[in-house]
C-alpha cells in the first residue's frame, strides 16, 4: 500500500514567528489568493483582531460560494452505543448491560430511516459506538435495508474509527470493507473519529481509538474507493492552538492528494459530562468564531466550513456566517452525541428554523443533497 506523503504523528516544530509576518502581510496573501503557512495561522490564533481575521475569512468564503449558506434535510441515527473504547472527552458510550445502554434492532433502524424519508429528508447519518458482539454483517445488513425500505435517501455512514474496526472484527481488509459496504448502499462517510490527529494529544484524550495516521489513512482509501467525506476537529480541551493548525494541515495536505473532503466541521468540546468536566471549561465564542475563520482562511482547498449548531448553538452558528462558514449542517432530528456530552442546543429544528436564521444574517439559504448539489434556493 502506498503511504499517504505527509507527516501524520506530531505537529510541526513551529519556527519563531518571523518579524516580518503581521496580519497585514497575511491578509496580503489571502487576498492574492496565496496559501498561508501554519506559522502564519498560529500568528491569526494568537490574535486579538477577530473581526479583522472574520473579515479576511469572509472574503475567502466568498469567492468560493458568494452569499448562499447551504443546509440539508437529514436525520441522524445512531445504532448503538454500547462501545469497547472509553475515550476521555465522550459521554455517550456505554458498556454492554450498563444502565442507559442501547442497541436498535434493525426493524427500528428502519422505522427512523421510513419516518425520516417520509418527512423529506435527503439523507442519514449514521455512527455509533464499537459494540463487542454485533458482527461486521449487522451493519452491512443495516445499509441493505435502509435502501430497501427508503431509497431515496443518501447513506453517510461510519467513522474512520468505525471502519477500522469492522475490518479488525470480520477479517477484511479495510479496502475489502469499503467495497462491501457501497455494494450494501454506503454513499459517504461523515468526518468524525480525527478529534485532534497529533498523537501526543490523542494519547491524552483517545488512547484507545485509531491513531491520526490510521484516521487519515483510511479516508484516504475512502477517497480512493469514490467516497466523499467529511473532516471534523475536536477543539476545547486540552490541545494547543499549534495543534489545531497541525491538524488542519494534515487535513489540508490530504485534500491535496485526494480532493475527497466536502467539509471541514470544528466541533467545540462539550464537558459537562465528560471525564475531562473538572479540567475543562465551555469555548468562548470568541474562541469559537476565531477557529471557524481561521480554518476557512488555512483550508483553502475544502469548500466548505460548516458551523455544527448542535454544538455552537443557534446564535453563534449564525454569527459565524459573517466568518466565513457556508454551512449549518441539517435538520438533524435526535442527536445524542453532542446532548450526552452537555450541549444544550434543540435535538432538531425545522427548516423554517434554518432558514430564519440564515436569512437574518443577511445570507441566501439553500438546500443542498449531501454531496452538495443544490435542491432549492430560498
Amino acid at each position: 500500500m502506498d503511504q499517504p506523503a505527509f507527516h501524520l504523528h506530531s505537529p510541526p516544530v513551529f519556527r519563531r514567528i518571523p518579524f516580518m509576518t503581521n496580519f497585514e502581510s497575511i491578509s496580503a496573501k489571502v487576498r492574492a489568493r496565496q496559501r498561508i503557512t501554519t506559522d502564519e495561522a498560529l500568528f491569526l490564533f494568537r490574535s486579538s483582531d477577530l473581526l479583522d481575521i472574520g473579515e479576511l475569512a469572509a472574503l475567502a468564503n466568498e469567492r468560493k460560494n458568494g452569499n448562499n449558506v447551504f443546509f440539508n434535510v437529514n436525520r441522524h441515527i445512531n445504532p448503538t452505543n454500547v462501545c469497547v473504547n472509553r475515550c476521555a472527552f465522550c459521554a455517550f458510550s456505554r458498556t454492554a448491560g450498563e444502565d442507559g445502554a442501547y442497541t436498535l434492532a434493525l426493524d427500528e433502524i428502519c422505522q427512523r430511516a421510513r419516518d425520516a424519508e417520509g418527512e423529506g429528508a435527503t439523507e442519514v447519518h449514521i455512527v455509533g459506538g464499537l459494540h463487542p458482539d454485533l458482527p461486521f454483517e449487522f451493519y452491512e445488513e443495516a445499509l441493505q435495508a435502509i435502501r430497501h425500505t427508503a431509497p431515496k435517501l443518501h447513506i453517510k455512514a461510519f467513522t474512520a474509527v468505525e471502519i477500522e474496526y469492522f475490518s479488525r472484527i470480520s477479517g477484511l481488509s479495510v479496502e475489502k470493507v469499503f467495497e462491501r459496504l457501497i455494494g450494501a448502499g454506503l454513499g459517504s462517510m461523515p468526518g468524525g473519529g480525527a478529534e485532534i490527529l497529533v498523537e501526543e494529544v490523542r494519547q491524552k484524550i483517545c488512547p484507545e481509538k485509531i491513531s491520526g495516521a490510521r484516521w487519515l489513512e483510511i479516508i484516504r482509501l475512502a477517497h480512493l474507493s469514490g467516497l466523499k467525506s467529511n473532516a471534523s476537529m475536536l477543539y476545547g480541551h486540552v490541545e494547543e492552538a499549534a495543534d489545531r493548525v497541525a491538524h488542519m494541515e494534515m487535513l489540508r495536505d490530504l485534500q491535496d492528494e485526494t480532493g475527497g473532503f466536502q467539509a471541514f466541521i470544528p466541533l467545540a468540546f462539550q464537558p459537562e459530562n465528560s471525564d475531562l468536566k473538572l479540567d475543562i471549561k465551555e469555548t468562548s465564542g470568541v474562541d469559537d468564531l476565531k477557529t471557524l475563520a481561521i480554518a476557512r482562511i488555512f483550508l483553502d482547498n475544502f469548500n466548505h466550513i460548516k458551523a455544527y449548531w448542535i454544538m455552537l448553538g443557534e446564535k453563534i452558528a449564525q454569527v459565524s456566517l459573517a466568518f466565513g462558514v457556508n454551512d449549518l449542517d441539517g435538520t438533524v432530528v435526535e442527536e445524542k452525541i453532542g446532548h450526552e456530552a452537555g450541549a444544550s442546543s434543540p435535538q432538531s429544528l425545522t427548516i423554517e428554523d434554518i432558514i430564519r436564521l440564515i436569512r437574518k444574517a443577511g445570507k441566501v439559504p439553500v438546500e443542498r443533497d449531501t454531496l452538495y448539489h443544490p435542491i432549492r434556493s430560498y
